[in-house]
């Protein structure tokens, strides 16, 4: 072989083997879809740990007594990374105060900025921490309770992805009911997107049923991995097998990658601060075992898509 031609192959061989070392190691965007923050936790360490896990944007919405005055002044500071939310659950919402309800939310989406609703509570079990403090109460509200019509009408008008907070293992005997309402607010809404956060603690089966059945159905992945599961009581639906999906998830992912969408929903600053770049890890790790556009389309793009943001970087 003439020693030009040999220098010529081995440099095309340099280059396909920095452009393969330059495609495994780059960095898959992330979209944190649902995430929130309280006084517990400043703004500018969301943003470190952010950084830290190499997540490029978060929907963030608010909890406990943070003012959305606040959010929307971080949000405009750091537009190319925090997305916020407007939040409907508080007093009034839980008590089911419904004209004061209704006060609080439209004060809020006159507000300039929001771009996006926070989940809805429609069926949330009492949460308390080891000692028997509630820290979150009991919240129910049906499918056609006036409180979730009135969000989702807001929602449609905005063209924001309704997300519903739905806790099926948790419902007992009412769940069956509080499917059919839910499926019949599916079919009712075709072109509006709905999202349910936490897999709706359903099993792959069922997740896979509602997807055939109902176009417009997405989940939310937040709390369904080993990190949060192991440290919590509550059912939660487990998606893992160590580090990788397991079978039947997995499965889904590959014939199903425009349905879900990567969510860590941290909610207390316990969850920032203790699980969250531990989760994004393992999922990262998880990730890399689909085809890169499913991948993609978990991690980033299903985001994107739905409420109609940039491309993450």
């Amino acid at each position: 072989m003439p020693a030009t031609l040999f220098r010529l192959l081995a440099a095309i061989g340099v280059l396909f083997s920095f452009a393969a070392t330059t495609f495994a190691d780059e960095v898959l965007p992330i979209i944190d879809a649902h995430s929130q923050a309280d006084t517990q936790i400043d703004f500018d360490e969301i943003l470190e740990l952010m950084d830290e896990a190499r997540v490029s944007r978060t929907i963030l919405a608010l909890r406990g007594h943070r003012k959305p005055g606040e959010l929307i002044a971080f949000a405009a500071r750091h537009g190319d990374r925090i997305t916020p939310a407007v939040r409907s659950k508080g007093g009034p919402y839980n008590r089911n105060e419904f004209q004061k309800f209704k006060k609080f939310l439209k004060k809020r989406l006159k507000m300039p900025g929001f771009a996006a609703m926070a989940e809805v509570l429609m069926f949330h079990a009492m949460k308390s921490n080891r000692v028997g403090t509630v820290l979150a109460p009991e919240v129910v509200a049906h499918p056609d309770d006036p409180r979730v019509r009135f969000v989702l009408a807001k929602a449609i008008k905005k063209n924001w992805p309704f997300i519903a907070h739905i806790e099926f293992a948790s419902i007992g005997a009412d769940r069956g009911l509080f499917m059919a309402k839910f499926e019949d607010m599916l079919r009712r809404n075709p072109g509006h997107p709905f999202v349910l956060i936490h897999m709706g603690q359903l099993k792959a089966q069922n997740v896979s049923r509602l997807i055939d059945a109902h176009p417009n159905i997405h989940f939310i992945t937040a709390h369904t991995n080993p990190v949060t599961v192991s440290r919590s009581s509550e059912p939660w639906v487990d998606q893992f097998d160590g580090d990788s999906l397991a079978a039947e998830w997995k499965e889904l992912y590959l014939r199903h990658p425009d349905r879900f969408i990567l969510g860590f929903d941290n909610v207390w600053a316990r969850h920032w601060k203790e699980l969250y770049v531990d989760q994004v890890a393992l999922w990262r790790r998880a990730l890399k075992e689909l085809p890169d556009t499913v991948a993609h389309a978990v991690a980033h793009q299903n985001a994107e898509r739905l409420w109609r943001l940039p491309p993450a970087k």
